[in-house]
């Protein structure tokens, strides 16, 4: 299995509401392995800065941007070799895709918030639905890539960190770089 370039696509709506939630699927596809997530236009600007501090203190390079058109973007990615992956409780069970994602090289993740336009399902090439009920975003998106990744996201190391958790069985444990 070759470990495929990911980026998350987030269609912001309720921004007010989904600071938190933005940030949190900004934060998974981080530690996940994504390399970048895109972000609606009507996005809060303060969600950059939270994903940047975390990414100055535990490392890597993922970055965040914005898009002022998602169907332009999905376009690109497209163009661009990137298969889409759209994250709906009403799309096909991820297990019957993952022999075929797992072999892609350039994987885009779109996930939603409030009303998904119909184009974003005509195109994706796979709409995929984690239990088929209604949950969290956030979740979707962490076990999807956690599926896709095989669990290797376990085994990133992540560069110019300056803090890094040492799993321990009881307490905290972090390295400190200078």
């Amino acid at each position: 299995m070759t470990t495929p370039r990911i980026i998350v696509v987030r269609i912001s709506g309720r921004t007010y509401r989904d600071l938190r939630i933005t940030t949190h699927c900004g934060l998974v596809a981080r530690a996940f392995g994504a390399e970048k997530i895109i972000l609606s236009q009507d996005s809060d600007t303060s969600v950059p800065k939270t994903i940047q501090s975390v990414v100055e203190r535990f490392g890597g390079d993922f970055e965040v941007a914005f898009t002022p058109n998602i169907g332009q973007q999905l376009k690109k990615l497209k163009k661009e070799g990137f298969t889409i992956v759209h994250l709906t409780m009403y799309g096909e069970k991820l297990k019957s895709h993952l022999p075929t994602l797992r072999k892609k090289n350039k994987i885009a993740i779109v996930i939603g918030a409030d009303k998904v336009p119909a184009s974003v399902y005509q195109q994706a090439d796979y709409n995929i639905g984690i239990t088929n009920q209604p949950h969290s975003e956030v979740a979707a998106l962490a076990v999807t890539m956690h599926e896709i990744m095989d669990g290797k996201e376990e085994e990133i190391t992540f560069k110019n960190r300056k803090l890094e958790v040492i799993p321990t069985s009881k307490g905290k444990r972090v390295n400190k770089f200078s």
